[in-house]
């Protein structure tokens, strides 16, 4: 098995990614070896990529409240990891909106890093992207998916992305508030204490 440098460098290794590491951009993921708590989305926004620093925004604020954790825990714990399912900005649409992570991307680099951290009890699956990745035979929708979360426990647990983008969708689902971040928050605690 590879260790976590050896992954690390091969991820800035690989022909996919030469433009980023010619740039000087390092790939933006975090392992931690005693995590038991796997955070998966998109990929690395502009801010989070230049920063090098992951969910440490609005979204990032909001993630945390729905998760019932402080920031130091979030980041300081060792119960937290982060797999995006590109581990770089993949840029703007040109009607804006960022583009999807890379296919073949996560194919290729989720399960030596998923090796590295045998601990996971939980992963949260933030938005489409991860959840077409990961549950295969969620449902037709994100909305359905996410209200229909008790199938994919006690592994799997997926949310809609945090962004203030999608304040209008948590207006029109209050349920998820009311019910899944309750559900959430109790698991995580079961986990962070």
């Amino acid at each position: 098995m590879q260790t976590a440098a050896q992954i690390f460098q091969a991820i800035q290794d690989d022909p996919q990614n030469q433009g980023f590491t010619e740039q000087g951009i390092q790939p933006l993921y975090h392992v931690e070896a005693g995590a038991e708590i796997l955070l998966v989305s998109q990929a690395p926004s502009r801010r989070a990529q230049a920063s090098m620093t992951f969910w440490d925004d609005a979204s990032g604020n909001r993630l945390r409240d729905w998760m019932g954790v402080t920031k130091d825990q979030f980041y300081h714990s060792g119960k937290v990891a982060v797999l995006p399912l590109d581990f770089y900005y993949p840029g703007k649409h040109a009607h804006g909106g960022d583009l999807p992570p890379r296919k073949g991307f996560a194919d290729k680099w989720h399960a030596p890093l998923l090796a590295l951290m045998p601990n996971i009890k939980l992963i949260l699956l933030i938005g489409q992207y991860a959840q077409k990745y990961y549950l295969p035979q969620r449902e037709q929708t994100l909305t359905a998916t996410v209200a229909h979360y008790q199938d994919y426990l006690p592994e799997y647990f997926p949310l809609v992305h945090p962004s203030p983008l999608n304040y209008g969708w948590l207006h029109q689902h209050p349920w998820f508030l009311d019910n899944v971040v309750p559900e959430l928050q109790a698991r995580v605690k079961q986990i962070i204490h």
